[in-house]
């Protein structure tokens, strides 16, 4: 038997080797562009077959029926920007609101989402993790919050739920609300009143504890 032939067979093997690492390549490169991008797909994907006109048709945008009309402005101006990955999404079933959280307080952020408040405890510690929103935009729904409401805070492949315990309405110095409480917790703070017009001068304020693993609650979650 010469050197070609021998070199056949090995040939068609070395190519069955070359696509299979190529293959595993490719799943890999798609489980880093899933893992990247997965918080993203989730709330376009809610925007689209959550979100309804009243002809049915699904959009892919949050429900505007509530917001103020220079809001809705102002979120549909943010969009042109390069959004940062979601650090999570706030779930609050009871006054039907979704929403990407993202890092910080900034205009754009609260424009297109709620907000992280620096200083406060990071998703999935034991602290009191604070989360910021317009009055008129996203966070106009806390209106019609009620004591024993339930509050999912997801990141990733965790879920955390809370029951609201406390609503204050309180001055803007009062920086105690977002003190850690006696148990894990969530506070989420906007403008107040919510329909004022202007700089709104007061601050409306939702606390909720976590709730233990396993354990049931027995608010709204309609």
């Amino acid at each position: 038997m010469n050197r070609q032939s021998l070199a056949r067979p090995f040939g068609g093997f070395e190519r069955m080797l070359l696509l299979f690492g190529v293959a595993l390549l490719l799943i890999y490169a798609g489980a880093r562009v899933y893992t990247v991008v997965f918080s993203r797909m989730e709330l376009h994907r809610y925007w689209q077959t959550q979100s309804t006109k009243s002809d049915g048709k699904s959009k892919d945008s949050p429900d505007f029926r509530l917001w103020s009309k220079q809001r809705i402005a102002a979120y549909q101006a943010s969009l042109t920007s390069q959004s940062p990955l979601p650090l999570g999404v706030l779930k609050i079933p009871s006054i039907n609101l979704e929403v990407p959280l993202l890092e910080g307080t900034d205009d754009l952020t609260l424009n297109r989402a709620v907000g992280h408040i620096e200083g406060t405890a990071t998703l999935g510690s034991s602290g009191n993790i604070g989360v910021a929103g317009h009055r008129d935009g996203f966070f106009r729904g806390l209106k019609d919050i009620q004591t024993g409401d339930v509050i999912e805070l997801l990141n990733h492949d965790r879920m955390d739920r809370y029951v609201v315990d406390e609503i204050l309405i309180v001055s803007p110095e009062e920086t105690s609300v977002l003190s850690d409480r006696p148990r894990p917790s969530l506070v989420l703070v906007t403008c107040y009143p919510f329909y004022f017009v202007g700089s709104a001068p007061l601050r409306y304020i939702v606390h909720a504890s976590r709730t233990a693993p396993g354990q049931r609650e027995n608010g709204r979650n309609d």
